[in-house]
């Protein structure tokens, strides 16, 4: 292999990879907490917001792909515009039902 098309693999500092832990453990903690605020409506979306950056954080640290190629960087994009997608189709359809009109007599 020519030392020219090696390629170059970072490698973080332990001390990296435990401040990351540490931050996942927090963000979990605060995820516990705000389940016994009362925020009304607004409580699954701080959940739904601390889920998301915990996950950027394992996505970009533990996965590497900050020190990856930008095309890695779409293809993680492009799947949680899939995501996107297939949660809205299915809560448009969870939420275009009637319910009570729905409900089966053993459920009564």
């Amino acid at each position: 292999m020519n030392d020219e098309h090696a390629e170059e693999h970072h490698i973080l500092s332990v001390a990296t990879y435990l401040s990351v832990f540490g931050a996942l453990m927090v963000l979990t903690f605060v995820t516990w907490a705000v389940a016994f605020v009362n925020l009304s409506w607004m409580n699954n979306f701080v959940m739904l917001g601390i889920a998301v950056f915990k996950g950027f954080l394992v996505i970009t640290l533990f996965m590497h792909l900050k020190y990856n190629a930008k095309i890695l960087w779409v293809v993680a994009a492009g799947s949680f515009v899939w995501l996107t997608i297939m949660l809205s189709l299915t809560l448009s359809d969870v939420l275009s039902r009637n319910w009570e009109t729905m409900r089966p007599e053993s459920w009564l």
